[in-house]
C-alpha cells in the first residue's frame, strides 16, 4: 500500500511474525501434549473408540460442505461482474480490477474456509490426544499435571486460530491495500460459512447422543454418567469434542476475521476523510499484542498453584481466571503504549481497553448464573425438590434474566463509543464499535484454550469413569470437569457477545457500503440510516427478529429427532443378554452413525435458510428493509442466544451439584429432576444457541456481499423475478427437508425405527 510510511510496513511485517509466533507456540503445546503418558491398556481402548467416532464424523461433514464451497466460490467470483469493485480497487487495479478483485475474493474465500475448517479439524484431534493424558495424569494423583495437560491442549486450538486469523487476515490487506474490503469479504465469509456447518452439526450430534445417553441410562436404568454399558456413551464423548472443540473454534475463528473487516471498511472510510493511516493500521497491530499477551497469559496457567501467598491459585478456575487477566492488563498497557509512540488518538487504545474489559466483564457475570457455588444455580437446586416442572422454569427463569443482563453489558460498551466521539461525525462513533470488537476478541487464544478445556476434561472426566479409576484421580477429574462446565458457559457468553460486536460492526459497515454504491450508481436518495418507522422497514425488522427463533426450532427438532433414535438403539441394546450385566460389550458405533446422520441431514437446510432468506428481505422490499432485517436479527438473536446458553449451563452444574452427593446424590428424586433440567437445558446451551452466533454473522456477511446487487438490480424486473423464484424455492425445500425423516443405513437402523 503506497501510503503507508516505512515504519508501518515494518510493524506489518512484525504483525506477520507475530502469527509465526502463534503457530510455533501452538506446534509447542501439541508436542508437550503428545508426549506424555497415555495411561493402562483399557483407558486407551475406550480413548481410541472417541478417536475413530470423531474422525468419521468430521469427514462426513466435510463431504456435506465441499459441495456448498464449490457452489459459492463460484458465485463470489462472478459477483465481482455483477456489482463493480471499489473505486480503490479500480484506482489500484484499472482496467484488470475486475479479473483481480473477482479472483482474490474466490481466493480469500477457499482461504477462509480452509482455515477454519483447519482450526477446528486440528483442534479437535489435539484436544483428543490430550483428553487421555489428563486422565493418566489423575491416575498418578498429579492435580496440577492434569490441569496443564487440559489446559494446555486447549491452547492449542486457541494459538492455532489466533495465528490463521491473524496471518490471513493480515496478508489480504498487505496485497490489496485499501481494496482489501474486496477480498476480505470472501475471506470472513468462507470462515463463517465453514463455522456455522461446524456448530450446527456439531451441536445436533453432541446432544442427540448426549440427551438418547441421559434419558435411558440416568433415568430409565439409573445408571452413572459414563457408564460404559450405555451404548451411546461413546457417541456422547465423541460429541463433546465436534461441539465445542472443532465448532467453538471455528465460530470464534470467524468473529476475529469478521471484526476486522468492518474495521477496515470503516476504516477506509475515515482514512479518505483524514487522510490518516493509522485508522486502518492500528486494528492489525493491536491484534499481533493481543496474540502475544495470550500467549503470555495461557503460559501462566500452571504456576498458579504453587505461586507464593496471595497470588496462589486455590483451584483451576482461579488460575485460568488470574491469567486471561495477564493478558489483559499487558494488551491495555501496550495499546496504550501504542498510540502515544504511533498514532496519538489515545481514543483508540481506550476503546480497545473497553473491549477487553467487556470480554473480562463476562467472567464473574456468566460464573454468577451458572456457577453451583451462586444463588441462580443453587434456585434451580432446590427446584429439583418437586419435581422436573419447577427444575426446568428455574432454570428457564435463570436463562431469561441473565440474557437481560448481558444485553445491559454490551450497551454499555456499545455507549460508551459514543460518549468518546461525540460531537464527531458519525462514522467515528462506528469505528469506535469495531474498535471494540477488536479489543475484545483480542485474547481469542484465552477464550479458545477455556472452551476447549471444558470438552478435555468431560472426556478426561468420562475415560476415567469408563475404565474405572479409584476415588483419588475420579474426585481430581469430577472436579476439573466442573470447572470446565463453567469455563464453556463463560467462552459461549463471550462467544455470543463478540458475534453480537462483530453483527453491529457489520451493520455499521453495511449501511456505510450502501450508500457508496448508492452514489456510484446515481440513486438520488441516498441511504443515511435505517427507518424502522417506513414500513418496509418495520417489515425487515419483524422478519429479521423471527428468523433466529426459525433457525432454533430447525435446531432443537433435528436434536428431538436424533435423540428419540438413539434412545430407541440404546433400549434395543440393553434388551440384548449380557449388555445390562456388563458381561456383553454394547455396540458403540451404531450410535455414532445415528448421531452422524442426524446431525448431517440438516447442515444444508439450515445453511440454505441463513443465506436465502436475507436475500429475499432485500430483493422484494429493498436495501433499506434488508438492513432493519438485520438489526432484528442481532437483537433477538443475541437474548435468545444467551438465554439458551445460560439456562442449559445452569441446569447442568445444578445437576453435578447433587451429584456431589448434596440432597441425596446420585439415584434420588431430586437428581432425577435435575437429570431432566439437564437434559432440557442441554440441546439449548450447546447446540440451538451456539449455533446462532455464526447464523447471526453469515446473514450480515451475505448481506454486505448482496447489497450491492440489490442495490444496482433496482427496476431489473426479470432478473429479480427469476431470483426470488429460485431463492423461494430452495426455502421451500429446506423447510420441507427438516421435517422429514432421519436417513440412516438399513442396517444401522434401530430395530424399532425399522418396525
Amino acid at each position: 500500500m503506497r501510503e503507508l510510511s516505512g515504519l508501518e510496513q515494518n510493524m506489518l511485517w512484525g504483525v506477520i511474525a507475530v502469527a509465526f509466533i502463534s503457530l510455533v507456540y501452538a506446534y509447542w503445546l501439541w508436542r508437550d501434549t503428545v508426549r506424555r503418558d497415555k495411561g493402562t491398556p483399557k483407558m486407551q481402548e475406550i480413548w481410541e473408540a472417541i478417536k475413530t467416532g470423531a474422525n468419521v464424523y468430521l469427514g462426513q461433514q466435510l463431504r456435506t460442505i465441499l459441495p456448498v464451497l464449490i457452489v459459492l466460490t463460484v458465485a463470489l467470483f462472478l459477483s465481482v461482474y455483477v456489482v463493480r469493485p471499489t473505486e480503490e480497487a479500480e484506482r489500484l487495479y484499472g482496467e484488470n480490477a475486475q479479473i483481480v478483485i473477482a479472483i482474490g475474493r474466490s481466493i480469500a474465500f477457499i482461504l477462509g474456509a480452509s482455515f477454519s475448517t483447519l482450526v477446528g479439524q486440528l483442534g479437535m484431534r489435539v484436544a483428543i490426544e490430550g483428553n487421555i493424558r489428563v486422565s493418566a495424569e489423575a491416575v498418578k494423583d498429579n492435580y496440577n499435571g492434569a490441569l496443564t495437560v487440559a489446559y494446555r491442549a486447549g491452547t492449542f486450538t486457541g494459538m492455532l486460530t489466533d495465528g490463521l486469523g491473524l496471518l490471513g487476515g493480515t496478508i489480504i490487506f498487505m496485497i490489496f491495500g485499501k481494496a482489501a474490503p474486496d477480498a476480505l469479504l470472501g475471506f470472513g465469509f468462507g470462515g463463517t460459512l465453514v463455522a456455522l456447518f461446524m456448530r450446527i452439526g456439531g451441536g445436533i450430534y453432541t446432544k442427540a447422543a448426549d440427551v438418547g445417553a441421559d434419558l435411558v441410562g440416568k433415568v430409565e436404568q439409573d445408571l452413572p454418567e459414563d457408564d460404559p454399558r450405555n451404548a451411546a456413551v461413546i457417541a456422547d464423548l465423541v460429541g463433546d469434542n465436534v461441539g465445542d472443540c472443532a465448532g467453538m473454534a471455528a465460530d470464534i475463528f470467524e468473529s476475529y476475521e469478521v471484526t476486522i473487516v468492518s474495521t477496515l471498511i470503516l476504516g477506509i472510510v475515515l482514512f479518505h476523510q483524514t487522510g490518516d493511516t493509522y485508522w486502518i493500521v492500528y486494528p492489525l497491530i493491536v491484534r499481533a499484542i493481543g496474540v502475544i499477551s495470550s500467549i503470555l497469559g495461557t503460559f501462566t496457567v500452571p504456576i498458579w498453584e504453587n505461586a507464593p501467598g496471595f497470588l496462589q491459585a486455590h483451584d483451576a478456575e482461579e488460575a485460568m481466571f488470574r491469567s486471561y487477566e495477564v493478558s489483559s492488563i499487558n494488551t491495555v498497557f501496550w495499546a496504550f503504549v501504542l498510540v502515544l509512540v504511533y498514532s496519538g488518538e489515545w481514543k483508540l487504545a481506550l476503546l480497545n481497553g473497553i473491549g477487553v474489559a467487556l470480554a473480562v466483564a463476562f467472567n464473574p457475570l456468566t460464573s454468577y448464573f451458572t456457577s453451583y457455588k451462586r444463588k441462580p444455580v443453587l434456585e434451580i437446586v432446590d427446584g429439583t425438590r418437586t419435581g422436573p416442572a419447577t427444575t426446568v422454569l428455574s432454570g428457564l427463569a435463570v436463562g431469561l434474566e441473565s440474557s437481560v443482563w448481558s444485553l445491559f453489558v454490551i450497551v454499555i460498551a456499545l455507549a460508551s463509543s459514543f460518549l468518546i466521539y461525540s460531537g464527531e461525525p458519525a462514522i467515528y462513533g462506528l469505528y469506535g464499535v469495531a474498535m471494540i470488537g477488536i479489543g475484545m476478541l483480542s485474547h481469542t487464544g484465552n477464550n479458545v484454550a477455556m472452551d476447549s478445556y471444558g470438552p478435555i476434561s468431560d472426556n478426561a472426566n468420562g475415560i476415567g469413569e469408563m475404565a474405572g479409576l479409584g476415588e483419588g484421580p475420579w474426585k481430581i477429574l469430577a472436579e476439573l470437569d466442573a470447572v470446565g462446565n463453567t469455563t464453556k458457559a463463560i467462552t459461549k457468553q463471550i462467544a455470543i457477545a463478540s458475534a453480537i460486536i462483530a453483527a453491529t460492526s457489520l451493520f455499521f459497515s453495511f449501511v456505510t457500503d450502501v450508500a457508496i454504491v448508492q452514489q456510484r450508481v446515481g440513486v438520488e436518495n441516498v441511504i443515511e440510516g435505517i427507518r424502522v418507522s417506513a414500513l418496509t422497514g418495520t417489515i425487515g425488522f419483524l422478519l429479521g427478529g423471527a428468523l433466529p427463533y426459525l433457525f432454533t426450532a430447525f435446531s432443537l427438532r433435528a436434536v428431538s429427532r436424533g435423540a428419540t433414535l438413539v434412545v430407541q438403539e440404546v433400549r434395543r441394546q440393553f434388551r440384548v443378554p449380557g449388555v445390562l450385566e456388563g458381561k456383553v460389550t454394547p455396540e458403540y458405533d451404531r450410535v455414532v452413525t445415528i448421531a452422524t446422520a442426524a446431525a448431517q441431514k440438516e447442515l444444508v437446510s439450515l445453511v440454505i435458510l441463513s443465506v436465502a432468506t436475507p436475500i429475499l428481505v432485500g430483493l422484494i422490499f429493498k436495501v433499506e428493509a434488508l438492513g432493519a432485517f438485520l438489526a432484528g436479527v442481532i437483537l433477538s438473536g443475541q437474548l435468545l442466544a444467551v438465554f439458551m446458553a445460560i439456562a442449559g449451563g445452569a441446569m447442568d452444574n445444578a445437576k453435578k451439584y447433587i451429584e456431589d452427593g448434596n440432597l441425596g446424590g446420585k439415584g434420588s428424586e431430586p437428581h432425577k429432576a435435575s437429570v431432566v433440567g439437564d437434559t432440557v437445558g442441554d440441546p439449548l446451551k450447546d447446540t440451538a444457541g451456539p449455533a446462532l452466533n455464526p447464523m447471526i454473522k453469515v446473514v450480515n456477511l451475505i448481506s454486505l456481499l448482496a447489497a450491492p446487487v440489490i442495490v444496482r438490480a433496482e427496476g431489473e424486473t426479470l432478473p429479480i423475478v427469476v431470483a426470488i423464484v429460485v431463492l423461494a424455492a430452495l426455502s421451500i425445500w429446506a423447510f420441507a427437508r427438516s421435517k422429514g425423516d432421519i436417513a440412516i443405513p438399513a442396517t444401522e437402523r434401530p430395530a424399532e425405527a425399522q418396525a
